[in-house]
């Protein structure tokens, strides 16, 4: 077996311990070499070479290469088309199979494919495993085998089929990987990105946060959340470990990561939600599109606040407060009427912890249009959410500090604009009612 190697390819996995791909790779019996593609695909999307999103994959991939180099061994790394650079790697070494673990979004299945289509003309075989969510694909569905649409059913399946087996970390043997000089992963500034300012530390489980979720979770001032949404994005955090944390301290943290898997299989068996209300009727809703409203909210200048301090935050830091992207996000289509998908497209660009699946879901659910979302007619009322939520003014004096000296004029008064969103609303899908009759 001289020579003849197994690739890993890390993608939304970024850590050596407790991951299934690569323990299944690394007890294949051949040597593995460790592997991550910066996708030009990908890059070329975002809108800025300053970004903390690809700034935190590196600082992950630098941890782990220090990690490899104890072992003998170091991280490639490469910048382009993957399937271009699978062409190439197939042409140097003497792959016998590539192993990964599985992505849920529509390009990561489109790429995997092409990806394993090259493999299997070369006689190589492309494995997947699940390992950013406990239970995948048609693992949770319902007795007909279609996929559930409303969360409440969903979770309680869920639950069901929560087992210790679930939750068994997959670690193993870390020696078995392919003797190689140490080196450098990629710089940012080869592949024309900067430094951000970005302090990449370890992910580590807050127990004092966790065990007391569900008492201040919705207090933007008391920052009581657990900041794990861009480690568990790029999967520097096990799964497995946080669930079994949330078994131990508390069910509301639970229901949140349940949440996140519940959106992922939305996103899975409903790949069209992307760029479509997961409700049809919903896109025949009349949005105004007001260009230079749309500018205000993003600026953080409605005059509303706590809906200012909210994208101020995101502005400055990538974070937002869970409490404040629901008033932010209902604001915007509920109070301004502008679609959906112009929000969920800024948070896209904007947030550290952007995820799909969930970017998506959590917009769809504050317009109305996705599945098991709030109802039309439910239209936050930001005056009142301050009021229960930073009654003290604390979040808001901290990003918006200038709201009590310099106040802005608010560009629409609630009431005003209630009134014509249901108006708004009701005619888009009563319009929708009348075409299938």
């Amino acid at each position: 077996m001289e020579n003849k190697i197994i690739i890993f390819w890390f993608r939304r996995d970024l850590r050596l311990e407790d991951n299934v791909g690569l323990q299944k790779a690394l007890a294949s019996g051949y040597p593995v070499l460790p592997l991550f593609i910066f996708d030009t695909d990908i890059l070329s999307r975002l809108d800025s070479t300053y970004d903390r999103r690809v700034d935190y994959i590196h600082h992950s991939l630098q941890a782990i290469n220090s990690q490899l180099h104890v072992s003998g061994s170091t991280l490639h790394t490469f910048h382009g088309n993957p399937k271009e650079i699978f062409e190439k790697l197939i042409q140097t070494h003497q792959v016998q199979a590539v192993y990964g673990n599985r992505d849920y979004e529509p390009y990561a299945n489109e790429r995997d494919i092409a990806v394993a289509e090259l493999l299997n003309k070369k006689g190589i075989v492309f494995y997947d495993f699940k390992d950013q969510v406990i239970f995948d694909r048609a693992e949770v569905i319902k007795s007909n085998g279609e996929p559930y649409t409303v969360f409440t059913p969903y979770a309680k399946k869920w639950r069901e089929n929560l087992n210790a087996t679930s939750l068994t970390p997959m670690n193993g043997d870390v020696n078995n990987f392919w003797k190689e000089t140490a080196t450098n992963i990629m710089s940012l500034e080869v592949m024309g990105f900067e430094k951000t300012d970005l302090k990449f530390e370890a992910p580590a489980l807050p127990l004092d946060i966790i065990k007391n979720y569900g008492l201040n979770r919705n207090f933007p001032a008391m920052d009581h959340t657990t900041h794990l949404g861009i480690a568990l994005r790029f999967g520097t955090i096990p799964i497995r470990h946080c669930v079994s944390i949330a078994l131990q301290y508390n069910d509301i943290w639970l229901s949140e990561l349940i949440w996140r898997e519940f959106f992922m299989q939305i996103l899975y068996h409903f790949p069209r939600v992307v760029n479509n209300s997961f409700k049809p009727q919903y896109d025949h809703i009349q949005w105004r599109n007001n260009e230079s409203e749309f500018n205000l909210w993003c600026e953080g200048k409605t005059g509303y606040p706590i809906v200012d301090a909210g994208m101020r935050q995101l502005n400055q830091t990538g974070f937002m407060h869970n409490r404040v992207r629901m008033v932010t996000a209902s604001f915007l289509c509920k109070h301004l009427l502008i679609d959906w998908r112009w929000g969920e497209a800024y948070f896209a660009a904007k947030l550290n912890d952007y995820d799909l699946s969930a970017n998506n879901g959590n917009w769809q659910w504050a317009a109305s249009t996705g599945c098991d979302a709030a109802p039309y007619f439910r239209i936050f009322n930001p005056t009142i959410q301050t009021t229960k939520f930073d009654k003290d003014l604390k979040y808001i004096r901290r990003w918006n500090p200038d709201f009590e000296h310099n106040p802005i004029e608010p560009i629409v008064i609630h009431e005003v604009a209630r009134k014509r969103a249901l108006e708004i609303y009701k005619r888009g899908l009563d319009s929708e009612r009348a075409r299938m009759t």
